[in-house]
């Protein structure tokens, strides 16, 4: 296995006439200036919304596309300009790309015929992939692409990747097509492969709760540029900026206008006063407070007036969202999984554990840090 390391990468997509006269760009660039190293092992997910660069920066690294700029190197090799069959990596991609005239088994074994490796080892390798993707696998190994599903082929794809034995995994959403259950019980399997074998990997997906399991960190991405990337933790309780509290974290960060004045804050007509720490550390006058769902305290006695006007109950985390209005603010309010009320109630946020940002820009004032939930 090996690092990499991707330094100051730029990427245009412009085509030849949609270049000015004078050579500059007339569209912004699909990566704008992206750096990122993964550990020797390590996991790194990539999230943000569509056309935000996860898929191009994926296949910068996978050499399907040469930056404009910048380097891509695995280990103490400059790979940049090496073509992507010399760079040992393993690719499984949103849409299967399988060669539909081979069998499930066919596909997996192909990699072993093209680099002339013996009858003998492609048995072997294929027999282990097929225990490592489980239960059902043996059956899709003796069917064609085209009589298989979207979720069957997906896995089939996966297993494609896995059998290359590749110092680099690199992912593109490989699992979005499949089912809950199956989706479940891949996501499973690839991660316990992923640390079995001490696999550097770079994932891409959109799904939040796909990359905290997969992930060692999590990149979040916007316009082509990595906003932040480290634990979920960091990100969730320490964002950089709004942009990536508002991204982290389902239900979404509530975020209301503020002010601060005499050490307390004030939310419309109702203030509080704040903790030593936090009061000294923010400027008086205008700003937003970020609170997450479970951060709010219900019933509390110096609590300001919510209106309920929805109850969304989620058995399998024992839990319900209030989605409530404060003045012209929809918030939502974490809260026991039989709670009764709608209308108005009396909540109050946990100061605590409040964010703050600037009034006017995305600058993260105030955070509490890496906070145990449990």
């Amino acid at each position: 296995m090996a690092s990499v390391t991707v330094e100051n990468v730029v990427k245009y997509y412009d085509t030849a006439d949609a270049v000015s006269l004078t050579g500059a760009h007339t569209r912004p660039p699909a990566l704008d200036g992206v750096s990122l190293h993964l550990d020797d092992g390590e996991t790194v997910s990539v999230v943000g919304a569509s056309g935000c660069g996860k898929s191009t920066l994926l296949k910068v690294v996978a050499g399907l596309e040469t930056p404009d700029r910048g380097r891509v190197i695995f280990g103490d090799v400059d790979v940049t300009m090496m073509p992507p069959q010399d760079r040992g990596v393993g690719m499984v991609f949103q849409d299967y790309a399988l060669y539909p005239t081979m069998k499930g088994k066919g596909n997996l074994s192909y990699y072993f015929q093209v680099h002339q490796r013996t009858e003998a080892e492609a048995e072997q390798r294929t027999r282990e992939v097929a225990d490592i993707m489980g239960v059902g696998f043996d059956y899709l190994m003796g069917r064609a692409p085209t009589t298989l599903s979207g979720g069957e082929q997906q896995r089939v794809a996966i297993g494609r990747c896995i059998v290359r034995d590749p110092s680099l995994f690199l992912m593109d959403e490989p699992i979005c097509n499949l089912d809950a259950k199956l989706r479940e019980s891949t996501r499973l399997e690839l991660r316990k492969l992923l640390r079995r074998f001490a696999i550097t990997a770079l994932y891409i997906t959109h799904d939040q709760q796909e990359a905290v399991f997969m992930a060692d960190r999590i990149a979040v991405m916007r316009d082509g540029h990595i906003e932040q990337i480290g634990p979920f933790d960091d990100l969730y309780f320490s964002p950089v900026n709004l942009y990536v509290a508002r991204f982290i974290g389902a239900p979404p960060i509530s975020v209301l206008p503020a002010q601060i004045a005499d050490r307390s804050v004030w939310l419309g007509q109702q203030s509080w006063l704040l903790p030593p720490e936090i009061a000294d550390a923010l400027p008086p006058g205008p700003l937003r407070v970020g609170v997450r769902p479970e951060d709010w305290q219900l019933g509390a006695l110096d609590g300001a007036t919510l209106n309920v006007r929805h109850i969304e109950r989620i058995p399998t985390e024992r839990a319900s969202f209030l989605h409530a209005n404060f003045g012209n603010e929809k918030v939502v309010i974490t809260a026991p999984l039989d709670y009764p009320e709608t209308g108005d109630i009396q909540a109050t946020p946990d100061w605590e554990r409040a964010l703050f940002f600037a009034a006017d820009s995305e600058a993260t004032l105030w955070t509490p840090g890496v906070v145990a939930l449990f």
